[in-house]
């Protein structure tokens, strides 16, 4: 009896092996603009793809992928129907809890289990205060599950510690700019009507000014 139980869950582990290979394996029919694949050993997203089907030759795909560790977009063409491997990716919140010396620490929202991120993995990290929320992006495979990127809002709102006090006859123009330091310590352009100790959005894609915070 032993041994049959033991036989029977050797079939169910076997067959639970083959059920998550087969629902990971996928051809170029199967693309699709945000599908995230496997491609020369980094995790990628595809944003782009086009299916050829020449007067001659074998069809093929041409497709844009991004990195999805460092962003960069990749170029490729796909003979049509070939294999490719698919990754399972999952976004995650967390909170910002403090830096130090090593990087940075957050922590799980649902499941207050904590982190730690090297400096370079945080994008406009200067920008981000403790209790920051943010999101991040996972690889989550059986034998690999690591964070790709760790992306702020897109406004953050922070208070203006230093710049250059209004002057009279300033506008409410955007157009002309000053240079202004945030409560973070990050340096960004803002508008000459802007004083000290006001709380302002900062956009994060791109750093520039979006508002006051009323």
């Amino acid at each position: 009896m032993i041994l049959a139980s033991r036989t029977r869950w050797g079939v169910f582990q076997c067959e639970e092996y083959f059920l998550k290979l087969y629902s990971k394996m996928a051809t170029t029919a199967d693309f699709k603009n945000g599908l995230y694949l496997m491609y020369n050993g980094k995790p990628c997203s595809i944003v782009w793809f086009q299916h050829v089907k020449p007067g001659k030759g074998p069809a093929f795909v041409k497709a844009k992928l991004r990195n999805l560790e460092n962003g960069r977009i990749l170029e490729n063409t796909f003979t049509a129907g070939v294999k490719i491997d698919t990754i399972n990716v999952e976004r995650r919140p967390y909170q910002f809890l403090y830096k130090d010396e090593d990087g940075f620490n957050f922590m799980h929202e649902e499941t207050y289990e904590q982190i730690h991120l090297d400096t370079d993995q945080v994008e406009n990290a200067d920008l981000m205060k403790e209790g920051q929320h943010v999101e991040m992006m996972f690889l989550a495979e059986d034998n690999d599950e690591r964070c790709l990127t760790c992306e702020l809002p897109t406004y953050v709102e922070l208070e203006v510690t230093y710049t250059e006090p209004a002057v009279k006859g300033d506008t409410a123009s955007t157009s002309a700019l000053k240079e202004c330091t945030l409560e973070t310590g990050a340096m960004i352009m803002v508008p000459l009507f802007i004083n000290q100790g006001e709380k302002i959005r900062v956009n994060t894609e791109d750093r520039s000014y979006g508002g006051r915070v009323a």
